[in-house]
């Protein structure tokens, strides 16, 4: 099981899902309308470290992080 997390201004709490990779995921979260909006431009996180690929592996405990832009002063 993974544990998925949205932060700063994405207003969802975290779901957990049973996935092997982050292609996995995709799918799921296109799904919801609020999200969707998010994920084209949201970078990702696994375990706190950056990732740029779909084909990421994932194992049991892992959290995964959708992190949108944002701004700041």
């Amino acid at each position: 099981m993974v544990r998925v997390e949205f932060l700063g201004p994405i207003q969802k709490d975290a779901m957990e899902f049973e996935i092997t990779n982050l292609s996995e995921l995709a799918p799921i979260l296109q799904q919801d309308q609020e999200l969707k909006e998010w994920l084209s431009n949201s970078a990702v996180a696994v375990n706190d470290a950056l990732v740029a690929s779909l084909e990421h592996p994932l194992k049991d405990g892992d959290k995964i992080s959708l992190l949108p832009p944002v701004c700041g002063g």
